[in-house]
């Protein structure tokens, strides 16, 4: 078996992956999270089976946390298998960071484990107050790193009807947070979790609309609110990540709807997939916010919209995360590197593998074969 482990920053994730030891294992897992914080342990296995007539070559994969945000620090990061390959990489539009795994034959044994130590931080603008008051600038100019997320993509549209709505629901309002804010509170309202939905949601803005069907999941919610947003000309993603355990804030509301826990901190999180969405505010940056919760949050509790429960979700959740999730990436209808038989995957919060070009049902982590798992560190 090979293994890898490393302790990571931001500086260390370049295009090639290079990386170099900083801390022991032992130095990290010793010392308590820093006030405020939480750490998890997230473990990733992996034990592939190509699909029925495959052959040659498997490759997996598998997204790696973003570490260059405010709110989540990547600690450590290890693996063992027996691929062929593994390494780091991230040299793609959205800088999605990747660990590329690849076994020549996909006939043989393909088992790989991933384990990551992650810090969390609560980000709570709204909560602490900084965007009380909030003006934009006379003249509003975007930084040029921005375009990519005003614009449209495959699944991101922002003209036709798109823009109608858009511009129906922020009405007169010229202040970008405040349309933001009606934006937000538009899609909580209106649109409905179905659990119904595989996966997370492909996130068809156009379809979703175009149909009435205002149903989905994450994906779904938190796609209408960016291409919305980006109709109405404020930039605006989507961050593709997994829950980790128990909520903080919000666990008063549902003990489930967000993300759970055992007593000692466990918790199987193979399907807990879920995306956010952010917004940006010249002269501030970017502010979260998670309308796709309220839904959810809703339908668990079985509870109206108008109730104040609900209502108290809806208003944390706009301009705050609890952070008892971890954000892979904003990788959205995008190439990978080395690039996927597929070609451009609608996102990258799932493991991605593909057997001779042959893609597995990551959305079936039964037939992939992973499983994840975390536990909360003291």
């Amino acid at each position: 078996m090979n293994r890898r482990s490393f302790i990571l920053n931001t500086a260390l994730l370049g295009a090639a992956g290079a990386l170099a030891p900083i801390l022991s294992h032992a130095q990290v897992s010793q010392k308590p999270a820093p006030k405020g914080s939480r750490r998890f342990r997230l473990t990733q296995t992996y034990a592939l089976k190509a699909p029925e007539g495959s052959d040659g070559a498997m490759q997996l994969w598998i997204p790696i946390p973003e570490d260059a945000a405010p709110f989540q620090s990547l600690r450590q990061l290890q693996w063992s298998g027996d691929a062929q390959q593994a390494y780091l990489a991230s040299d793609n539009e959205f800088n999605a960071k990747t660990l590329l795994a690849r076994w020549d034959d996909c006939k043989g044994p393909m088992n790989l484990k991933v384990e990551m130590l992650i810090e969390t931080r609560d980000w709570e603008p709204a909560r602490q107050g900084l965007l009380d008051g909030y003006q934009p600038p006379a003249q509003i100019q975007y930084p040029a790193e921005l375009d990519i997320y005003l614009r449209a993509s495959r699944h991101i549209q922002i003209d036709g009807i798109v823009k109608e709505y858009a511009d129906r629901i922020i009405g007169s309002e010229t202040n970008p947070l405040k349309q933001a804010r009606l934006i937000h509170d538009w899609v909580a309202a209106n649109m409905e979790r179905d659990n119904s939905v595989i996966g997370c949601g492909t996130g068809d803005v156009g379809e979703i609309l175009t149909s009435g069907k205002l149903y989905g999941k994450c994906t779904d919610m938190s796609s209408v609110f960016v291409a919305l947003a980006r109709a109405a000309g404020i930039p605006a993603r989507e961050m593709f990540g997994i829950r980790l355990g128990r909520p903080g804030v919000l666990e008063p509301y549902s003990k489930t709807a967000f993300g759970s826990a055992d007593e000692n901190g466990k918790s199987n999180v193979t399907g807990g997939q879920h995306c956010r969405a952010q917004f940006y505010l010249a002269g501030f940056g970017w502010v979260p916010c998670d309308p796709a919760d309220v839904t959810k949050m809703r339908l668990t509790e079985n509870k109206k919209h108008a109730d104040a429960g609900v209502q108290a979700v809806n208003n944390y959740l706009f301009g705050n995360w609890d952070m008892n999730w971890v954000g892979f990436n904003y990788g959205r209808d995008f190439l990978l590197d080395p690039q996927p038989e597929i070609g451009p995957l609608n996102n990258f919060g799932y493991p991605y593998a593909e057997a001779d070009g042959d893609p597995l049902d990551y959305y079936d982590a039964a037939a992939f074969t992973y499983a994840y798992s975390s536990e909360e560190q003291a």
